[in-house]
């Protein structure tokens, strides 16, 4: 019987959110029960706006289509924040996916989320929340995250991350970069979320 497949889907800008990604696929992986595939969003920007940005080249990976998450079992999305809600990016996605919606090509499968924000107070959680419409309608298990990992408890330093989703707290100039606390509550999320994929498909 094959292992269910886990689409890992990121936008990310300044490379934070990637590299929460990569924590996270390790946590997937770690669990040894599905498969984990990585895509990004595509990007909606011009090369000269993202020019004015100063935002690096994109990483070498492949970009989602909605035809392709018909064939996922789950889907975590990396995402950064936009004041608070989802960014238009990976928005544009969401409304192409109207044809899927008609025939509940999407019904069933799970989705959880990690997020960047650059601060405490970015948004993260309402970020999700935001997010959720889109699951509902599409009939998507939305699989929060909890408090799996105890480094959600720890109050002697800034972590990013909640009971909604791992996550990473960038700085207002994108300088600070997930630190290892933020990378562990990630892998667990990978973790405990390839459980639950797995026992919906058993």
């Amino acid at each position: 019987m094959a292992k269910p497949r886990i689409f890992v889907i990121t936008y990310s800008t300044y490379g934070h959110v990637n590299a929460v990604a990569e924590s996270v696929k390790r946590g997937l992986e770690k669990a040894g029960n599905v498969d984990v595939e990585h895509y990004q969003f595509p990007e909606t920007l011009s090369d000269e706006v993202l020019g004015k940005m100063h935002a690096p080249p994109k990483p070498n990976l492949p970009l989602i289509t909605v035809d392709k998450l018909t064939e996922a079992d789950g889907f975590l999305f990396g995402i950064p924040t936009r004041y608070g809600s989802t960014p238009a990016q990976v928005k544009a996605l969401f409304d192409a996916t109207g044809g899927l919606w008609a025939k509940g090509s999407l019904y069933g499968k799970a989705a959880g989320f990690f997020f960047s924000t650059a601060s405490q107070h970015g948004g993260q959680e309402t970020t999700v929340m935001s997010t959720l419409p889109n699951l509902v309608h599409h009939g998507i298990i939305y699989v929060p995250f909890g408090f799996k990992n105890t480094h959600l408890f720890d109050n002697s330093e800034v972590i990013g991350g909640s009971a909604w989703g791992a996550g990473t707290i960038a700085g207002g100039d994108g300088s600070r970069q997930p630190s290892q606390k933020e990378l562990d509550i990630a892998e667990t999320q990978g973790e405990e979320f390839a459980k639950v994929v797995a026992k919906l498909g058993a």
